[in-house]
């Protein structure tokens, strides 16, 4: 039962991470334009994510365009949504992985180590989704403080983290969590030990009595 509970939790999480890792890579806030300076207009905010850029104004309304072509991005752009897109289609396969191992589905009833490993095979899918969004996000982030730290950069140009950027920590955390939970769940190898040889009973001598 104990193994059932973490199994299900594992899942869960991994689920949830799952569903942030979507919401994250959709999102245009992936790093937001700073006010770090004194004479900045902050009468409209730019928002840069993974697949348009987006201004808003002061007045609430926001205007976005896709990014025109993809030749014309930077690598290590491209880099961070090919991560993105093979965390999501990883994460889709380790969900119909996991459900196929879960204890309270009827699949693969007959066999339950077999049943058990399957939860496990997709615990680490789970997991190598989550460490690939992590590293996507993380590389996104480095460059952004990379960018606002250098002297060279106007400081009407400088960005700070987005929305999408700290979903996307959370999301990768959730879903590795998951991940391990699931792992934990691998069937233990119960240890056999030697069968004890019986011994025969000696019978007990009739004692004679003696007057």
């Amino acid at each position: 039962m104990a193994s059932g509970g973490l199994q299900l939790l594992g899942f869960v999480l991994a689920f949830i991470g799952w569903i942030g890792i979507i919401i994250s890579a959709a999102l245009p806030q992936w790093k937001m334009s700073s006010y770090a300076g004194d004479n900045i207009v902050t009468a409209q905010a730019i928002y840069e994510g993974l697949w348009m850029s987006c201004v808003m104004q002061s007045t609430g309304q926001m205007q976005c365009k896709v990014y025109d072509s993809l030749l014309k991005l930077e690598g290590s752009l491209q880099a961070t949504r090919a991560l993105m897109v093979a965390g999501i289609l990883l994460g889709l396969v380790a969900i119909f992985v996991a459900v196929t191992g879960m204890k309270c589905m009827k699949c693969m009833e007959d066999d339950e180590v077999k049943k058990m490993r399957m939860a496990v095979f997709g615990g680490v899918i789970f997991l190598i989704a989550g460490f690939a969004v992590l590293v996507a996000t993380s590389w996104y982030g480095h460059r952004v403080a990379r960018d606002f730290y250098n002297p060279f950069t106007p400081v009407n140009t400088r960005f700070e983290f987005g929305q999408a950027l700290f979903i996307g920590w959370a999301a990768a955390s959730l879903t590795i969590l998951g991940g391990a939970f699931l792992c934990c769940s691998c069937p233990r190898r119960e240890t056999s030990y030697p069968a004890t040889r019986a011994y025969p009973k000696s019978a007990p001598s009739a004692g004679k009595d003696y007057v």
